[in-house]
């Protein structure tokens, strides 16, 4: 299969590096700059899991001539995703699948509304990758999990091909027939960790001290899930009380990458996160005053910091 992963970052290059690796067809839609450093050092990812090393891997720009790829990973951050999308037009086809690996759910009504319903898979990832001098890929913990499928959850030819693509790599790529419950389950953990460290600036052990700071751990949680149930969002039963676990079961120094952009004074995802599920909040005239005090936490750096 021809692959098209956008970017070379921390995401798109570790698992694009991991294909390569293995020996697929990876091109990288990269910008000017992404390019040079590229040509330059090569792709490069430190990782427990195994380094990697390609000195000349196959890129493109936007604007460029190329035949439809048969499959395209978006890993962008969801305020460059209006633009992504527009740079990749030119690179579908009829039967080009679009795989999101962005956080949230906002941006699966985008994607769908771009290229058709029936070309959007669901997608997510964990890992924790950073890039570091030269636009090396770091990627330091045990976890490097990227899950895929169709979101009706039928194991499609497609999708069936798609696995075998992804298979027998140095990471975890893993189909699922539930990908939508998946989706909005990590939804609302990311929403919950990133939404207090980001109103409390500390790492979620220090706030789980707190009897107050669990506490609103524990109400964000109601909160977004009584939204996201109002929505008819496939929760599991008892998914609050599993999270919360998850939760306290974190490292004590664990940060949410939003609070650490806020740390770097760098652009967040606030309307993606927060935003839409305060505006879905409204239509089902839903109470959420914790969710409003970190978006207008939110909202206040976007203006001080930005």
């Amino acid at each position: 299969m021809r692959i098209l992963v956008v970017g070379a970052g921390a995401i798109g290059g570790y698992f694009g590096g991991r294909l390569l690796e293995k020996g697929e067809d990876v091109t990288f839609l990269v910008r000017e700059k992404r390019k040079q450093q590229l040509e330059k050092y090569g792709l490069l990812a430190e990782s427990v899991h195994g380094d990697m090393t390609f000195p000349e891997p196959k890129t493109i720009q936007a604007g460029e001539k190329a035949d439809a790829f048969d499959v395209i990973l978006l890993s962008t951050k969801a305020y460059h995703l209006e633009g992504a999308i527009e740079d990749i037009r030119p690179f579908t086809g009829d039967s080009t699948l679009i795989l999101p690996l962005l956080n949230g759910i906002a941006h699966m009504d985008q994607l769908t509304a771009a290229f058709g319903a029936a070309n959007v898979l669901g997608g997510l990832c964990f890992i924790e990758t950073t890039l570091g001098e030269n636009g090396k890929v770091i990627q330091t913990s045990p976890v490097h999990d990227f899950v895929f499928g169709e979101r009706s959850g039928e194991k499609t030819e497609r999708i069936l091909k798609l696995q075998e693509a992804f298979s027998g790599t140095k990471a975890n790529f893993r189909l699922s027939e539930n990908i939508e419950q998946e989706m909005w389950h990590k939804y609302l953990f990311i929403s919950t960790l990133s939404g207090v460290t980001s109103l409390f600036r500390s790492p979620i052990g220090p706030i789980r001290d707190q009897a107050f700071g669990l506490n609103t751990v524990k109400i964000v949680l109601k909160e977004a899930s009584a939204i996201m149930r109002g929505l008819d969002a496939p929760l599991a039963d008892g998914i609050e009380d599993a999270q919360v676990q998850k939760i306290n079961e974190m490292g004590y120094e664990m940060k949410s990458s939003l609070q650490r952009d806020m740390e770097k004074q760098q652009a967040i995802e606030a309307d993606h996160f927060f935003g839409y599920l305060l505006k879905k909040a409204e239509l089902l005239d839903l109470d959420a005053p914790v969710i409003g005090a970190i978006y207008a936490n939110l909202k206040v750096y976007e203006k001080n910091s930005l």
